[in-house]
């Protein structure tokens, strides 16, 4: 019996549907944009992912200044903590390709036969308990997918192949780490005039989670299919020095775009209806902010008072993002005179593999007598996230490993919220760029410990850290500037100058009107 056939799947010799792409006006109102992309972004199973939520801003952006950009989900859809602007469909679906990788006879399958097997809903649902993967496992599928026409994928890279070159033709195809970049000489060999960018943000965190011969193997697929690549772009000089060197590149292949944020919604001035605004509280309404005649825009909340200082954590409840050194920190702190009424406070993502280590930390607060000081929110939405920085005196992530991002510290500081951060990674020149925070020594809890008592205990500097991280977050770390250098990164215009007309460019967009939830309309 034939399985059933699911609805908005892909299929290369039948008319593509129309995944969702979010609001959008239309088409008729649409300006035939100058660059068309295709951005490839892989999806985390059913955990929030700053990758992907880095991914669908800047895809966001890009389409306001005009690109005509279509997220694209490999492996999984991803999952946001805002509204998604990703296409429904995915290719390279998670349950496919391990399937794939398991029961090589499956191949034989009629490929519609398989198509249910693609299917988003099916996905999520196969993904949504999340479980840690063996790593040999692990690193055969990677290396499998790293091969690309010589792995046990090849069909799929056919596939996703065919779609590009023959419906989307884009300017330019962007990957969201090079570890996807199996399809790289097939992408080439068939969009040679393509631009190929690939986003390096943590490959070297998953490689390292690979036994030692399955990560060498990789290491050098990644080398080879970096020779294809236009452009790789990094968000700091540290992870640009690093990644060269792993993958034996020229830093002068590299590209480095400032990590961004859209930090609207973590703004600390809101709006409060005039009749809500107490006469003592007046003098907190920022003058020349009126914004309607029933309503002002004020100051938010950033702590709650009344003497309490808020230590917050907000990040993935797990060992390599190091909340376990903040606790330790908090025993140390929270029986010395002053801390009586000093909290700690974590938010993010917890999967079931973690559950235990986060029940462990309760018992260590608890069996320090600190039990009811230490809470644990859940992981929020955007509006929940930005609620609860808002509600912190300062953020401590203090990662085991070193972050090439460290999205948290940006959301922090644009709420107004100092941080403290080891001394490695990227975090140091995020610090540098923001002016909005302290470093510790990384791994050295007595030196956390420390920065920790200087920010509760000298007010003006917790105030002057946050007011100028969050000042220079809004002018130096927006999406929109983001969006711009990439922007350029597109057509090949070089980091700091306007983009130039390309004639070439405009003689390939005359014939077509823009891309449509993933299916490309020719006239």
């Amino acid at each position: 019996m034939r399985p059933p056939q699911p609805p908005n799947q892909p299929h290369t010799s039948e008319p593509n549907p129309e995944p969702n792409r979010g609001p959008s006006r239309r088409d008729s109102e649409l300006p035939v944009p100058t660059t068309r992309a295709v951005f490839l972004t892989a999806g985390a199973a059913g955990m929030y992912c700053g990758s992907c939520m880095h991914d669908n801003s800047l895809a966001k952006a890009l389409r306001d200044r005009g690109v005509d950009c279509l997220l694209q989900p490999i492996y999984t859809p991803i999952r946001t903590d805002e509204s998604s602007i990703a296409s429904d469909r995915v290719f390279f679906g998670g349950v496919h390709i391990y399937l794939l990788q398991r029961l090589p006879w499956l191949r034989l399958v009629p490929r519609p036969l398989r198509r249910w097997l693609d299917w988003p809903l099916l996905i999520r649902l196969a993904t949504r308990r999340v479980r840690s993967t063996d790593p040999a496992q692990l690193g055969t599928l990677t290396i499998s997918m790293l091969r690309g026409l010589q792995g046990a994928q090849r069909e799929e890279v056919a596939r996703l192949v065919d779609w590009l070159a023959r419906e989307m033709k884009p300017d330019a195809i962007l990957l969201t780490n090079l570890l996807i970049g199996g399809v790289l000489p097939s992408i080439r060999a068939a969009l040679p005039k393509t631009r190929l960018i690939v986003i390096l943000q943590g490959d070297d965190i998953f490689l390292d989670y690979l036994p030692e011969k399955p990560r060498a193997e990789a290491i050098a697929l990644c080398r080879d299919l970096a020779r294809h690549v236009d452009r790789f772009v990094v968000n700091s000089r540290f992870y640009r020095d690093k990644m060269a060197q792993l993958f034996g590149l020229p830093v002068d292949k590299f590209d480095i775009v400032p990590l961004s944020i859209d930090h609207s919604p973590f703004s600390p001035l809101v709006l409060m209806p005039l009749n809500e605004i107490a006469p003592d509280e007046e003098n907190q309404v920022g003058p020349g902010l009126q914004s309607a005649p029933d309503t002002v825009v004020r100051q938010a909340q950033m702590s709650t008072g009344g003497g309490e200082f808020r230590i917050g954590y907000l990040a993935r409840i797990s060992p390599e993002k190091g909340l376990h050194h903040l606790v330790d920190a908090f025993v140390r702190l929270g029986h010395r005179a002053g801390y009586e009424r000093t909290t700690l406070h974590a938010a993010g993502w917890l999967g079931e593999t973690h559950q235990g280590y986060l029940d462990g930390l309760r018992r260590r607060v608890e069996d320090a007598g600190l039990g009811g000081r230490f809470t644990y929110h859940g992981s929020p939405d955007l509006v929940g996230k930005a609620e609860f920085l808002r509600s912190l005196d300062v953020l401590s992530v203090p990662t085991d490993y070193a972050d090439p991002k460290g999205l948290f510290v940006l959301e922090a500081l644009a709420a107004g919220v100092p941080v403290i951060q080891p001394d490695h990674g990227a975090f140091p020149e995020l610090i540098e760029s923001t002016g909005g925070g302290l470093l510790f020594r990384t791994g050295d809890v007595e030196s956390l410990c420390e920065s920790i008592h200087r920010i509760k205990t000298d007010e003006a500097l917790r105030h002057r850290l946050g007011q100028q991280g969050r000042q220079r977050v809004l002018q130096l770390h927006g999406i929109e500037t983001a969006a711009e250098r990439m922007g350029g990164l597109l057509i090949g215009t070089p980091l700091g100058l306007p983009p130039a007309a390309v004639t070439s460019e405009k003689e390939r967009t005359e014939q077509r009107t823009p891309l449509r939830d993933g299916a490309s309309v020719h006239s």
